[in-house]
């Protein structure tokens, strides 16, 4: 019989009553493994509802308190981090060691947020005039909602709501309706760390939850993160209901390979940067731009490794690359193949028609390289979000540069040389929010922030990090004057027997 997914409201599962359901797929095997109720606005007000009257008391909790519960629950997850992957691969597809990577940079984030008495530190200056202080404080900004995609399940979401929680606010997430399981499972280990009932809530759905989500009065912000189009949306729509939004949009990542770089190396970055996670990362390297007389020599260096990929089931230890998370993904990527080849890219590899012995309705498709691909293709304009590769030839730095800075999307980038001078002068040129020099995926460690620019981010902070603190925080100036003693009013010293 297949399992029912419902919700987390006020600390507790709750099964859906819009009698609205979408299905969740094992994409290894095409067959569905379960219903995942779609929330109706009354249940979506009932979330926001809990996490309202949980923050009148979460958000005076002291910092002790909170930090108290942010260790046992990362205690929680470490322990429970194979459970949780498991529920990853199952509803995602991606292999259980990258769905284990995914857990343990969102384990990173919650390190962070254990951390949260210092970062939530103020500043204070004294006698700015006579006897007046005045001290700079963050407060927390209420409830928030977060909107989260498919591919990083576990991980996306804890990139939000440990900072948003230990700053003081209260939560209510929407994970994508592909793969909810890990976001339920969390939300248990948070109730087992003895986070109060109701500031942390889950509710799963559709369009019909994101936009009273968007509207719903009581939310104060919103953090999102998908492609660019519903990115702008989540903006436009959040803004004008008077909220803040950080709301992190889609990629064209660029990967500069220059006529000094070490080949192999490059090569190797490359087919792991653009073939993990079957390329459903908006940090996947989707282009090489390989600059000079090297790109024979790259291609045949990248096919070489490609070809040697194992793709399978992500629960066989075995599988390096898993399926994609549903067929029409799965048709739609490979569309993109076979339009690059009658716009005159040349198929270097062709993953298109794949598949695997016994689990032949799995959404598979093997590894695609495609090469002499120019900026007027789709295969190079469109975010894919799958296993695609396109290389692209420049006749110089510059001009490699040029296609980078062209990009509507700004997410990240990378560069793989042996010149410091031209890494370097990389930096201050790329006109990107996250930059690699021989480091393919940039994603930043839990303590600086993830974010791109242009089309990939709209809102004015990047996400986690120092920037996720201030997003989930208001600034607060209190300027005081106290009575001097000496001035014959209120003596405040302390008391003694003389």
């Amino acid at each position: 019989m297949t399992k029912n997914i419902g919700h987390w409201i006020r600390g507790q599962a709750v099964a859906g009553t819009s009698g609205r359901q979408g299905p969740v797929y094992n994409p290894a095997t095409g067959a569905q493994a379960a219903h995942v109720d779609f929330a109706s606005v009354e249940e979506v007000d009932a979330a926001v509802a809990a996490a309202k009257a949980a923050y009148e008391h979460w958000g005076r909790t002291s910092l002790a308190r909170r930090t108290e519960v942010l260790f046992r629950f990362r205690e929680l997850l470490a322990a429970h981090r194979g459970e949780i992957a498991e529920l990853v691969t199952a509803e995602h597809g991606k292999v259980h060691s990258d769905a284990l990577g995914e857990v343990a940079r969102g384990l990173e984030i919650v390190e962070v947020a254990c951390g949260i008495p210092q970062l939530l530190k103020g500043e204070l200056s004294t006698e700015v005039s006579t006897r007046v202080d005045v001290a700079t404080i963050r407060r927390p900004v209420g409830v928030v909602a977060g909107i989260t995609p498919f591919n990083f399940p576990a991980m996306v979401p804890m990139w939000m709501f440990p900072l948003a929680i230990a700053c003081g606010n209260t939560f209510v997430l929407k994970p994508s309706e592909k793969d909810p399981s890990a976001s339920l499972r969390i939300a248990g280990l948070l109730a087992e760390a003895g986070l109060p009932d109701g500031v942390f809530n889950v509710v799963n759905g559709d369009k019909v939850a994101v936009d009273r989500l968007l509207e719903h009065p009581d939310v104060r912000a919103v953090s999102f993160v998908g492609s660019t189009p519903i990115a702008r949306y989540v903006h436009s729509r959040a803004v004008e209901h008077g909220k803040r939004v950080q709301a992190l949009g889609g990629a064209k990542n660029h990967m500069l390979v220059l006529p000094d770089a070490d080949l192999d190396a490059a090569a190797d970055a490359a087919v792991s940067a653009a073939y993990g996670s079957a390329g459903e990362r908006c940090m996947a390297i989707s282009a090489v731009v390989a600059v000079g007389d090297i790109a024979d020599d790259l291609v045949a260096r990248i096919r070489e490794r490609a070809e040697k990929i194992k793709i399978g089931p992500g629960d066989d230890p075995a599988s390096e690359m898993g399926p994609l998370i549903t067929r029409e993904h799965r048709d739609k990527v490979a569309g993109y193949v076979d339009g690059a080849r009658e716009q005159g890219a040349e198929v270097a590899l062709d993953g298109t028609g794949y598949t695997v012995t016994g689990l032949e309705d799995g959404h598979w498709l093997g590894l695609t390289l495609l090469d002499r691909v120019t900026p007027e293709m789709d295969a190079y304009r469109d975010e894919i979000f799958g296993p695609v590769l396109c290389v692209v030839r420049a006749e110089s730095y510059e001009e490699g540069v040029e296609l980078i800075n062209s990009s509507p999307w700004g997410n990240g980038t990378a560069i793989f040389t042996r010149d410091g001078g031209a890494a370097r002068r990389f930096q201050t040129e790329a006109e990107v929010g996250m930059v690699g020099v021989n480091v393919p995926i940039p994603v930043p460690v839990g303590f600086h922030s993830f974010g791109g620019w242009k089309d990939s981010l709209f809102g004015d902070h990047h996400i986690y990090g120092s920037e996720g603190v201030r997003f989930y925080t208001r600034g607060q100036v209190v300027t005081s004057r106290w009575p001097d003693p000496s001035d014959g009013g209120v003596n405040l010293g302390f008391p003694t027997s003389s």
